[in-house]
Order: structure tokens, then sequence, then C-alpha cells
């Protein structure tokens, strides 16, 4: 945007862009750092816009357009829905270590990262060390405390380790992500090596797959050549997130479907986050036993919008599909946090698919707990607000929350984000009901419903279902509302789902939201100034290959 746009050249463009004339009536809506629309009437106005824009380094400026103008001020406009603003996760800050003029900040190192302080690579789960901001030192999290050198020094001679490549494990520009909800794996150890490591070093890799009988299947060469962007059609956009927007695309030398996911890559080093895409394609890793297919079933967004509530033998089917994909998670020492609606989609038997990994944090145990403050806002547990350490109390939160919606056809915070007053559309007012106010449950729900989501919805996450000490998930699987649920035949797909979505073929997308799917089809390209100004090595080690895709590709 240019800083000197002004307001009549934005309306006449809009109007050239959707052959509206001069006389007609409409209104214009732009999306502020918060999610929260705010009228745009004036040059004012537009040049505030801009300017929060600008300092808030936001990928785009999002505007809504509507035809005609509100009834009253203060009042939506024709066919202003609210639900349109859907609240995406985010993170709220980053947490910086500071020693010795270090700026450090936890983050996620390849093989390759050596610490700077002992000499011995920095390696294991999440995140294992600390990069400082300013000078790049690469130090293990034990190793911080006896750094005696400022930052910009040359470290003192006992403190020189050999001379390696030394690189942090970034961001592609392109992925494809769709998980399986269900937990089997049979290509951990397979998928974990792939991703890690230089292209080069990959190449020529076998990959051997264990069948859940135990037969082991002949290993599988990988092909030098790469798969790149060239190699995919881009059909429609079927989704777009806070840091992402996503693709269903043809691969062609198959003609299979693929739902592809593109992260811009100055968006991440903007904000200096390499680490949590890396997380994000770790987890789908681990969690991914499906070659990246594209699932055109939907959302459970989209259902609940057009259903508005679902039945409690639905709602009872799809949390407890929802409950063994996060106690997969969980029992790997994963964390989610972005457990909602948006996230949950369903394939074409009608079974879940839990997807978007990018909140995930890696390492965490009933010991070992996390501060991050982050998630999607109505679904944020109240030790998060409270700036509390925490661990899987939040994700059992969040399915509250979710079964909570299916069963109500609400939110148990309804009104919040449009009301009358202005005051009470805000985040901070969010918060506060969440922290204070109590929930009403419908009457219209069954006792066994409303006494699991009391359950699952205690602010005080030490009482709170699945939560307790000593507690587990049988804890959850016993409760009465699952009573008529077979765990074992459920995990085994075997429990025929209550609804299955149509699709006549693998392009139709009638079960997404037409807010994406009409979305003009294109890659915007990052501004190649700061491209060139991106160290690149950030980025190395990214690339990986689905052995399931590699297989299908060789023998269609």
């Amino acid at each position: 945007l240019e800083p000197r746009f002004e307001f009549q050249q934005l309306l006449s463009a809009v109007q050239g862009l959707y052959h509206l004339t001069a006389e007609a009536v409409l209104t214009m809506k732009w999306i502020d750092d918060e999610g929260d629309p705010c009228m745009l009437t004036s040059d004012a106005e537009l040049k505030e816009a801009i300017r929060l824009y600008e300092i808030n380094k936001e990928p785009f400026l999002a505007i809504h357009v509507f035809n005609g103008a509100p009834s009253d001020p203060g009042m939506p406009c024709p066919g202003e829905d609210f639900k349109m603003y859907r609240r995406g996760a985010k993170r709220w800050n980053k947490k910086f270590y500071h020693l010795k003029g270090h700026n450090f900040l936890a983050r996620r190192f390849n093989k390759n990262a050596v610490c700077s302080y002992c000499g011995d690579r920095i390696w294991g789960l999440g995140q294992q060390g600390y990069k400082c901001n300013a000078c790049k030192l690469l130090i293990h999290k034990r190793c911080a405390p006896s750094v005696d050198f400022y930052c910009g020094e040359v470290p003192p001679a006992h403190e020189v380790v050999r001379q390696r490549p030394v690189t942090v494990s970034g961001a592609g520009t392109e992925e494809m992500l769709v998980s399986d909800g269900i937990p089997n794996n049979a290509f951990l150890s397979s998928s974990r090596e792939m991703g890690r490591g230089t292209a080069s070093e990959r190449k020529g890799k076998q990959l051997t797959k264990v069948e859940e009988d135990g037969v082991v299947i002949p290993q599988i060469p990988v092909k030098s050549e790469q798969v790149c962007l060239d190699h995919f059609k881009l059909l429609r956009v079927i989704g777009r997130g806070s840091y992402a927007k996503v693709f269903q695309v043809e691969y062609k030398p198959t003609s299979k479907i693929y739902a592809m996911k593109v992260i811009k890559k100055e968006i991440i080093t903007d904000e200096e986050d390499i680490d949590w895409v890396q997380t994000e394609k770790h987890v789908f890793e681990i969690a991914s036993n499906h070659p990246f297919l594209f699932i055109n079933g939907g959302d459970l967004m989209y259902h609940m919008q057009r259903q508005c509530r679902l039945h409690e033998d639905h709602a009872k089917f799809y949390a407890a599909e929802i409950c063994i994909a996060m106690n997969f998670l969980h029992e790997r020492q994963i964390v989610y946090r972005d457990l909602k609606l948006d996230n949950v989609l369903m394939d074409l038997e009608g079974h879940i698919k839990l997807t978007d990994y990018g909140m995930c944090k890696e390492g965490i145990s009933e010991t070992n707990l996390t501060s991050t403050f982050c998630g999607t806002p109505n679904y944020i547990a109240p030790e998060i607000l409270r700036s509390e350490s925490y661990s899987f109390s939040v994700d059992w939160w969040a399915l509250g929350v979710l079964m909570f919606e299916m069963v109500s056809g609400r939110s148990p915070w309804e009104g919040i984000g449009s009301s009358n007053n202005p005051d009470q559309n805000t985040e901070e007012y969010l918060f506060q009901v969440i922290l204070t106010k109590p929930i009403r449950y419908p009457r219209s729900i069954s006792v066994k419903a409303s006494n699991i989501l009391q359950r699952f919805l205690n602010k005080d996450p030490t009482e709170r279902l699945g939560c307790a000490p000593n507690s587990n998930f049988a804890d959850i699987q016993n409760q009465p509302f699952f009573a008529s649920i077979d765990w074992v035949a459920l995990e085994q797909k075997r429990v025929q789902p209550p609804y299955r979505p149509e699709a006549t073929d693998d392009y139709n997308l009638i079960h997404f939201d037409p807010t994406f799917t009409n979305e003009r089809v294109c890659l915007t390209p990052d501004d190649p100034e700061v491209i060139r100004a991106i160290d690149q090595s950030e980025f190395d080690g990214f690339e990986y290959l689905n052995p399931l895709l590699i297989k299908t590709a060789e023998t269609v």
C-alpha cells in the first residue's frame, strides 16, 4: 500500500472491482490486529488503518465490503454476520532471556547445531537451546547460566568450538498438511528421519514400512528429483489463517488431489518465529499415517454454521474421536493448543481429521510445563489468561468449549463480539468473562452432557476432567456421557459415523466455506528486497517428503 493512498482511490477501485455505479451505497470495514471490524469512511480512517498495518507488519490489509449501509449507527450491515470474523489462533508475545546483553530466544535446531559454550551438539525434542537475537550465538539451555562474555564479544578461547556448518531448522514456502485423527503411525521413525538434515543428505535414503501385523514391506528408494511447486496445479483456496493460505491442488504426475499450505517466509522471519513452523511439520510427521491426501468433507465450523447445532449422539461421536486424537498427541508429550471447530476436518466416510499443528508444543509433561500466551481467543483456557504455567489441561478445556458449541449451537461466551456495546466486543472483555463469569448450560441438553461439560470447563485445571493428579485418559473414557462408546472399535474406525458428507469427486468443494473457495487463486510473491535480506540458512533442512506420497507416485 502506498502511504499516500487516499480513500477516494480505494472507493473507486472497489466500485470498479464489483461493477458498481458511483451512486451505489456500500460500506467498507477493515479488520484490525485483534480481528475486530472497523468502519472505513474517510481519509483519516484509511490513514490510520495503513499506519497500523505497517506497524504490525501484517501480510495484508483485510477489508470487507457490504452492499448497503447499517440501519443505525453501530448496527451490522445487510448481509454482515459476525461469524465471518473468525478469530484465528495467534501468539501474543515471545519470551526472551536477557543475559550479559544477549537476547536469548528458545529455538529448535537441526542436527548440525553446536553449542558455542560446551561444543556438543544441540539436540532433543522441542526447543533444545537458545539463540541470541542479536549476535546469533547458539547454546544449550543448560549452558546459558555459564556464559560469561557479553553480546558482540568474541568468545574466550575455551569457548571457541570446532568449526562446522551451523544452521537453524526453518520454514519452507509450501508444505502439504492434512492429518489423520487416529493414532496409527506406521511411519514414525522413517518420517522423523526424513524430516531432518539437508536435502542432499537425504537423497537415496530408503524407507521401511511396518504394517500393523508386523510384516515388513520392501524398502522404497527415494528419487533424487525434487518435488517443487511446478509439479502442482493450484485449483481453489480452501482456507486462510493468520500466517498462511491453504490451496486445493492437483499433483500433475498422478492427477491426485492434495491440500497445500503456503506460508510466506517474510512473515515468519519478521516475527522471528521460525520454530513454530518447524514444530508444525515435525508434529505432522509424527501424527500422520496418511499420504497428505485432500480431505473434502469440510470442517466442523462450516457444518455447524449450516446445521446450527448437532444431535447429542453426533456430538458424542466427534468428541470421542477428538479425544483419541488428543490423547495420541499427549502420550507423545505434545500439547495441541489450537482445538476449535475450524481445525476439525471430516473425511468422506464421516470420521474426523485433526489438522493444523502450528500451535503445538513438544516436550511437555506434568513436570515440564510451558507458559506461552497463545491460542484462539474463544478457546483459551483460564490458566493461560492468568499467565500460569500449563500442560495438557488447556486442550481438555478447549474440547469442553467445542463440545458446548456442538450440543448447544452457540459459544459459552455468546454475544461477545456482536454486542451493541463496543466495550463488550474486545478481546480484553472476552478474557475477563472466561476468567470470572459462570457458564450457563442449556436446559435442552441431557444431564450426562451437562455434567461432562462442567467437568471439562472447570476453571481450576487441577480439578478439570483428565487433568487431576493421578488421573489418566481412562477417566475421560469412563464418563457416563461416553458410556455407549466402544473405544477400541472407534480407534480402529469400525464404528459407523452418524453422518457421511456427500461429494461427487475429489474436486468437489460443496462442504467448504464459499468465503474461501470464491477467492482468486494466486500466490502472492514475497518482496524480492525482503527475501534478499533474509538469511536463507534459516530454512535449511526443512524439506520433507512423506514416504507414502513417494510410494503412491511410484506405483501409479
